[in-house]
């Protein structure tokens, strides 16, 4: 029995069924905790299939194929740390799924293997469909120090801890595949203290990083002791950090080192779209982007997201101008591009429009111009990326914000082309005040330019789509800040109309904003990925069937 442990809490970046590639990166931060003298390397939850790999593990020979890999890994172990490490684990008897397992190995052999018991079935988990649920844990042994395993889930429930504790546990350990969400690193230490109250042990929580379709993991990994944190891991960051715990008269107690501080507010949510888009774009196999330059906030915002997350020369942006595109919008384009120090093109695109109104001519005869032919425009211009797109080899960008996502302000085919949308979760508002922060400030791990990226007029002018003369988005939807609030309401809280009401908002305003939301479904469907940064995007979390009627009026 020893009275002090090194425990590495090892937040690593892996790529889903990228098997072979995790089982390298867990080997070299096994080689970096090493380094720091580890006695034990803590491994995030599943990171040898990376979270979450959905229906993948119900593939008997991927499943195996995990198994496999964290055999081999314990090869590492004789000579130097043991290793903890999640993956998915074969249970037979004819049911495809298997468990979410967390693995011990120590001195070149698996010592244990338990379980995940709690399966989340809400927001964007849905694990009792792809895991079976494993039995309540029992601790494991490591030098004579008996560790209680509560992979993810099962640190949310009081159950696992005090099944652990009545055991004879000594440590709380929790590995994580938690994604990120603007109210994450409060709910989490909430709970990770509950269990540390109710049990009196301290709690090591450790979380994977990095994008993964949309969803993007902050890591912030932390020690926790009865009284307090002990240790925080950076955000958004890979990282390999030894920790060092000591048996005391009342348990075991982490060493407090508590030089890193975790950012709020704008600072968290520019880093999640940043870490989103670069590994939605280097996972997918691509180096560059294009997107569509219009002028307005929504794609400058985009431009200087992709900038940070790739670096301004991977970064192509296009302007494609109309009859209708205004010398402003022109000249702040241009202005945006030279600011973020983006490769720039000019595409008009009438010639296009002549050609199709023309074609279209005898069938639209005796009809007059309508969203139609905007809708034309939008498509032309979509077409033309998508040509550039493929042409050039780089992935298509998309720039709708949330708020126009929600009510369908957009245009299927036309300026909805693309793979990924980095602010697809963003409402109008917060554009505005993600472009008023990164014009203030450029965040760690950022690859654009120091100082203001989006020119000052893009920010302040009215946006407007430029489909027609003299078109402003307030024609066709409330002020963005009164249907922001109504959007976060139906949304966000699930909550009634009248309770919309109540709020201030007008009784018809709601109830059409309701309506759009319900009827823009099919839309939704047809839209790229984007990172997760509310409480509830649109995709994983939000689940509403396409065809419906119901709608809520008093």
């Amino acid at each position: 029995m020893t009275d002090r442990l090194a425990i590495a809490l090892a937040q690593l970046n892996p790529t889903v069924g990228d098997v072979a590639g995790n089982a390298d990166r867990i080997a070299q931060a096994h080689a970096e905790a090493a380094g720091q003298g580890a006695d034990l390397v803590v491994c995030p939850e599943l990171i040898v299939t990376g979270y979450p790999p959905e229906d993948l593990v119900m593939r008997p020979a991927y499943a195996e194929a995990c198994r496999q890999a964290a055999l081999s890994l314990a090869a590492l172990t004789k000579d130097g740390p043991a290793l903890l490490i999640g993956t998915p684990w074969p249970g037979g008897g004819g049911d495809p799924r298997p468990f979410n397992a967390s693995v011990l190995l120590v001195d070149g052999a698996v010592a244990a293997v338990r379980y995940k018991s709690c399966l989340p079935n809400y927001g964007v988990f849905d694990e009792p469909r792809t895991f079976r649920p494993g039995p309540l844990p029992e601790p494991v042994e490591f030098r004579g120090v008996k560790l209680g395993l509560m992979i993810c889930e099962d640190m949310w429930k009081p159950g696992p801890a005090e099944r652990l504790v009545e055991a004879g546990a000594e440590i709380l350990v929790a590995p994580h595949g938690s994604p990120f969400r603007q109210t994450a690193h409060a709910e989490r230490v909430f709970q990770a203290e509950a269990r540390c109250r109710e049990t009196g042990l301290p709690v090591i929580f450790v979380n994977q990083v990095g994008g993964q379709d949309e969803l993007v993991f902050d890591g912030a990994s932390f020690a926790l002791n009865p009284g307090g944190i002990a240790y925080r891991a950076p955000l958004f960051e890979r990282s390999v950090a030894t920790t060092l715990w000591e048996r005391t008269e009342t348990g075991w107690h982490c060493e407090e080192d508590l030089s890193l501080e975790w950012e709020e507010d704008d600072p968290l949510v520019w880093r999640a779209v940043v870490t989103g888009t670069r590994d939605y774009v280097r996972k997918s196999g691509f180096e560059s982007v294009v997107l569509g330059l219009s002028g307005g906030i929504d794609s400058a915002l985009v431009a200087a997201i992709a900038a940070d997350a790739l670096g301004p020369e991977n970064v192509r942006c296009v302007m494609l101008p109309s009859r209708y595109t205004s010398e402003a919008s022109l000249k702040d384009a241009r202005a945006c591009a030279e600011a973020i120090g983006c490769p720039y093109d000019t595409i008009p695109i009438e010639p296009a429009v002549e050609a199709m109104t023309g074609m279209l001519a005898d069938s639209f005869l005796g009809r007059e111009p309508d969203v139609t032919e905007e809708n034309l425009q939008s498509r032309i211009r979509g077409t033309t990326l998508m040509a550039l797109s493929n042409k050039l080899g780089v992935l298509l960008l998309t720039t709708g914000n949330k708020s126009e996502m929600a009510v369908g302000y957009a245009t299927l085919y036309g300026d909805m082309n693309g793979a990924y949308n980095p602010i697809k979760d963003v409402y109008k508002q917060r554009v505005f005040e993600l472009a008023r922060y990164r014009n203030e400030e450029r965040p760690a791990g950022c690859l654009g330019p120091e100082g203001r990226v989006i020119p000052e007029r893009i920010i302040t002018k009215p946006p407007s789509a430029e489909l027609r003369h003299d078109q402003k988005d307030e024609d066709s939807l409330p002020p963005y800040p009164v249907l922001d609030d109504i959007l976060h309401g139906l949304v966000e809280e699930e909550i009634s109309v009248d309770a919309i009401v109540r709020r201030g908002h007008d009784r018809a305003v709601a109830e059409r904003i309701q309506h759009l939301l319900y009827l823009s479904e099919y839309k939704r469907r047809q839209a790229p990925p984007g990172p997760k940064v509310t409480s509830r995007n649109f995709g994983r979390d939000r689940r509403y069937p396409i065809v419906n009627r119901w709608r809520e009026k008093a």
